[in-house]
């Protein structure tokens, strides 16, 4: 056992990247899935949630077992055991016979009694620690900025920064004073999302980070000074000023740059499940786990599905492999997590918890903080009529109307478990299942419950009714007339708007009531919210209105208690803020795999055709780009390629093309292509950095390019459009490429050959005495063609050259020979779109029509009139091509200025430009 964060040395890296996960699973018991992830893969931190516990006992048997098998299979500390309980409706752990039901966040700090909240906190904590729990994913530290419309609801303390971040503290205190880890959530604010596309997208934050430094991050910001053990970083996506974020927990920018640097961070950075839909289907899971680690997450939340636990696990040791993760980042959030461990546990409280009897001990003291928390949570927010207590203004004798609204029970009731229970005999019989429909249905069953306990209290009838979307019926109506008194009850209006317009027409109807003589008489009509106070709280239409934050039984039970007694309102308000500045712009990490061709081919063809979206005027380039364009398959040349891709859906995201010129040691990339969808999110920057960084590694390399003549694609960065080629330039700029220093390069040709005609005298003018010309083509020329290639020209052009000599129908060579001794000085290709070169150089095959190709001009470097040469061979090869009946043909490279002119005369027009850049191998350093 490490006592001070250290990595112990004898660990190994699979332990070590291990304990960089934090996984859940299905099951009561110990299964062969998380028997594996604790076995084989040596995951350090589970969670558990309601799935994993039917009861206490069973519980805290589970959570032994756990921590044996992971004591028996060599793990050096205890595993942490995690959940959530948030107390009101969020409990992942409940057994009425050894837990207490405490009120929800929002009802703490309805109470205003901070003291109280830290007890409260401290009897969770004792709850959960006697049963082995050493971590709680709590508190909730969210600001509703936004109350009316955020799903987050009564799991925040509240809308103002000052209140959510002093019960926020108070928490923290007590979570820890009771004996387990605390992780504040859901940085840097689930308090006011947007929500757009379908419901399986992210919502998206779209306050500015200074908006969010001065009320948001607030309570964050407190909850660091208190001493937090971690931070939960959420999932949804970030977009305004300054800031573009698709996932926050994937975001350098708000985990590096701002909770460490900016707010001084320093506990265990734990990131939202990474199980989310919208995630898999953009990033996948293996991309998103190194996104998560590289942007500054310690553990990696995976919630359920163990082959997706698996691919973040490979996603993370390939992140590993391939250089993306250094390993003292492992060993650095290893050591924050085993820093946790030593404070928290150790291997004589993970096998000697307090237990049952604890529990026990505690239960008369937790029943009455409870009770009085309740009692003091409730909330009388307006009784203008003065009907309360409902004993002032109604008989014994009278009848009472309880309207409630069909509801899901929340998992820990009674209601909920005999359900369930129901569900599962159902099962084992011919007859069918419930639905879903009837799960909703089993919601009326908890304000049934509610419905006996309010005619107890007051030794009355009540009548109790359910309402729906249908609104008042007809039934209702009769009630109606017959009740001396209503209550409503709604659970989150704001949200569901029927039960909004439900109370707002009921209250109206009593409003307008008469007695039997028809003289007005109106009825007592109290609106009680049993989740939500914001349904009615500005609305004064409603006019008694309270306000229990949650229909646990506890709860329910405490406001029949407030119908009949007095009870005092509640009223909770203050100020505060807190400037942090906003952090720089960073960027976001990608997993960079190595391009498989048998698993990838056909992702990349799709890549490739997406990619040839109008968006850019250089998307024309990728036209008949194929996978097979990139695969070179020669000794001649070392290729090796890179691809982001979503492992959940197969689909690549980007892809990236690298060559290695072993004899003239130089490095090119070909080629980067990102999806359109996925463009300003760091993807091409995390390939630029792979690719770079696997040309660094080859021996004695001395530079690298960009641009490459075969594959023929990008020469360069395109200069198709002023306005596109200035950004391209800029973004390779900052990369560190000094496009400043280019070489123009060009692409040329002649659209409508059969009516080309050499221009007068052009022949004669372009005649060299000493030099005559033949074609050839064909094996047999290989020796005296290569002596003079490989001694002028680079290996890809090599490369070129003897695919055209092995492909004799569709390929040929003009030679320049000198007349005394027949040494050649000089040579073109020609080949025509069906050839195997032609496969290479997609523009000549991007026609309907039959096209050729010249290209990959090579000179003797001591030659005094290279520029006549030139021509004269260019010349040559439109007549030859003419000859055969091509239609129109391309110029593939052409890297001398001086010539265009000349070329142009023939006829030629430069369809593409491109910066050609080299830079020297010792200039780079890889971030």
């Amino acid at each position: 056992m490490t006592t001070n964060g250290d990595v112990p040395t004898a660990w190994d890296e699979a332990r070590q990247l291990g304990q960089l996960f934090m996984m859940g699973f299905d099951g009561t018991t110990v299964n062969d899935q998380i028997r594996t992830l604790i076995t084989t893969y040596h995951v350090g931190s589970i969670l558990l949630t309601a799935k994993n516990f039917e009861s206490v006992p069973q519980a805290t048997q589970l959570i032994l077992d756990l921590q044996i098998l992971a004591r028996d299979f060599g793990h050096p500390v205890p595993l942490l055991i995690v959940t959530d309980q948030e107390n009101g409706g969020v409990n992942s752990l409940y057994d009425e016979a050894f837990l207490r039901q405490f009120p929800s966040a929002m009802a703490v700090a309805a109470t205003g009694d901070k003291q109280l909240a830290r007890r409260l906190a401290k009897a969770t904590a004792e709850e959960l620690n006697s049963c082995g729990i050493n971590w709680i994913l709590g508190p909730v530290l969210d600001v509703l900025t936004n109350a009316h419309a955020q799903p987050l609801g009564v799991r925040s303390f509240g809308e103002d920064p000052a209140v959510v971040s002093e019960f926020g503290v108070e928490h923290i205190k007590g979570f820890q004073e009771g004996g387990v880890a605390t992780c504040g959530k859901h940085f840097p604010s689930y308090g006011n999302l947007e929500f757009f596309g379908t419901p399986t997208d992210v919502p998206t934050i779209t306050d500015s980070l200074e908006n969010l430094s001065q009320n948001a991050l607030v309570p964050f910001s407190r909850a660091i000074s208190a001493g937090v053990d971690a931070m939960m970083v959420g999932g949804v996506a970030m977009a305004s000023n300054h800031i573009n974020v698709m996932h926050a927990c994937l975001s350098e920018q708000i985990c590096r740059d701002l909770l460490r640097t900016e707010m001084k961070f320093q506990g265990v950075v734990v990131s939202e499940c990474l199980e989310m839909e919208a995630l898999s289907r953009n990033i996948g899971i293996s991309g998103g786990t190194v996104m998560a680690f590289k942007a500054g997450c310690d553990l990696i939340l995976t919630c359920r599905s163990m082959s997706v636990q698996e691919e973040a696990i490979n996603g993370l040791t390939a992140g590993l492999e391939n250089g993306m993760i250094e390993r003292s980042r492992v060993q650095e959030s290893c050591a924050r997590i085993l820093a946790l461990k030593s404070k928290y546990t150790n291997w004589e409280k993970a096998f000697s918890p307090p237990g049952l009897e604890n529990l026990n001990r505690l239960r008369p003291s937790h029943t009455a903080l409870s009770a009085s928390a309740y009692h003091n949570s409730v909330t009388v927010v307006r009784d203008e009529k003065d009907c309360l207590p409902l004993s002032k203004v109604v008989m014994a004798e009278d009848e009472i109307l309880l309207l409630t609204p069909l509801v899901k029970p929340l998992p820990f009731l009674a209601a909920f478990r005999q359900f369930t229970e129901e569900t599962r005999e159902q099962s084992l019989s011919p007859r069918p299942n419930y639905t879903a429909d009837s799960l909703v249905m089993t919601g009326e069953r908890v304000f049934r419950n509610f419905g006996r306990m309010l005619a107890r209290r007051r030794n009355g009838k009540v009548m109790h009714a359910s309402y729906t979307a249908n609104g008042v019926r007809p039934q209702h109506e009769t009630l109606l007339e017959r009740a001396k008194a209503v209550i409503v009850v709604t659970a989150d209006a704001g949200r569901n708007k029927y039960q909004a317009a439900f109370a707002k027409h009921v209250s109206m109807l009593c409003r307008l009531s008469e007695d039997s003589e028809g003289r007005p008489d109106e009825k007592p009509c109290v609106v009680a919210a049993v989740s939500s106070p914001f349904d009615f709280a500005t609305d004064k239409s409603i006019r008694t209105y309270i306000c229990t934050y949650d229909f646990t039984d506890a709860a329910l039970q405490t406001l029949v208690n407030v119908l009949y007694e007095d009870q005092k309102q509640t009223s909770v308000t203050s100020q505060a803020q807190q400037h942090v500045r906003r952090p720089s712009q960073a960027r976001q990490h990608w997993l960079v795999e190595n391009y498989r061709d048998e698993r990838d081919r056909a992702a990349l063809n799709n890549l490739l055709i997406v990619a040839q979206a109008p968006s850019r005027p250089s998307a024309t380039l990728l036209r008949s780009v194929t996978a097979e364009t990139f695969l070179l398959h020669h000794d001649l040349i070392e290729e090796a390629h890179f691809v982001v891709r979503n492992s959940s859906t197969k689909e690549l995201i980007g892809f990236c093309a690298t060559y290695y010129q072993k004899s003239d040691k130089i490095g090119s990339i070909g080629a980067i292509v990102v999806s359109p969808s996925r463009r300003h999110q760091s993807v091409g920057h995390s390939l630029h950095d792979r690719a770079i960084r696997a040309l660094l590694q080859k021996e004695q390399s001395i530079r690298i390019k960009l641009g490459t003549q075969l594959p023929n694609v990008f020469p360069g960065v395109p200069y198709t459009d002023a306005a596109e080629h200035r950004k391209l330039a800029q973004w390779f700029s900052k990369l560190g490429w000094k496009v400043s220093h280019a070489k123009k390069v060009f692409r040329l040709a002649i659209s409508d050959l059969p009516n080309w005609e050499t221009p007068d005298g052009l022949g004669q003018s372009l005649a060299v005495p000493d030099i005559k010309y033949d074609l050839v083509h064909g094996e047999e020329y290989t020796d005296s063609v290569m002596q003079h290639v490989c001694a002028n020209a680079p290996s890809d052009v090599q490369l070129m050259y003897r695919i055209a000599l092995d492909n004799k129908e569709g390929c040929a060579i003009i030679r320049g020979k000198r007349v005394n001794d027949g040494s050649i000085v000089a040579s073109v290709l020609l080949y025509r779109n069906q050839s195997k070169l032609a496969s290479f150089v997609p523009r000549v095959q991007q026609q309907d029509t039959l096209t050729g190709g010249i290209g990959s001009a090579v000179m003797n470097a001591n030659l005094q009139n290279k520029a006549s040469l030139l021509q004269g061979l260019i010349l040559l090869g439109v007549r030859q091509l003419k000859k055969q009946g091509i239609k129109a043909l391309l110029l593939d490279y052409m890297d001398d200025a001086q010539a265009l002119p000349g070329l142009q005369s023939m006829g030629f027009v430069v369809t593409d430009s491109f910066n050609e850049v080299y830079s020297s191998a010792k200039e780079w350093t890889v971030s």
